[in-house]
């Protein structure tokens, strides 16, 4: 019996290992475009700002790979605080790291692969945001869940980052 469980082993464990950090993507045979859509609601100004630029160094990787990104950011929640111009809506401590986040959008905005940055109208009204201080790279929809589905019926990859 405990032959027979090592002969199982030793035929299940080599496809358990884990792939090195240097080794690229998995990727589908001929699947050279990949499209992602991240929703984004973190209002944490610090782990947002991560985040983005996860989601940058992601499509950097891709396009390394030779892949060809499509992604779509959608921002609602807690996280369209920063997506506006408004500063007096974000606390004093936040500002500063609110800035880098808006320097993020605008610099994902205008990078190769990002086919649209998005900002939900549902949450605005609750927060006292002004669809008119809406960063101009952003799009304001009317409903990012609705937005995030016909994405995906798109063949998006939906990711909560």
């Amino acid at each position: 019996m405990k032959l027979l469980l090592l002969f199982i082993l030793a035929l299940v464990l080599p496809g358990c290992v884990s792939v090195a950090a240097n080794d690229p993507p998995r990727a589908r045979a001929g699947a050279n475009e990949v499209r992602v859509a991240f929703d984004v609601t973190d209002g944490n100004p610090k782990a947002l700002l991560v985040k983005l630029s996860t989601i940058d160094l992601t499509r950097k990787q891709l396009i390394e790979h030779g892949a060809t990104p499509r992604i779509v950011l959608a921002f609602r929640g807690d996280a369209s605080y920063f997506t506006q111009s408004d500063m007096s809506l974000i606390k004093d401590a936040d500002r500063e790291d609110a800035a880098r986040i808006q320097a993020k959008i605008r610099e994902l905005s205008a990078a190769t692969g990002v086919a649209a940055v998005e900002q939900c109208t549902i949450p605005l009204a609750s927060r006292k945001i002004k669809p008119a201080n809406l960063m101009g790279e952003v799009k304001l929809v009317p409903n990012a869940w609705i937005s995030l589905i016909e994405y995906q019926q798109e063949g998006y990859s939906y990711i909560v980052p």
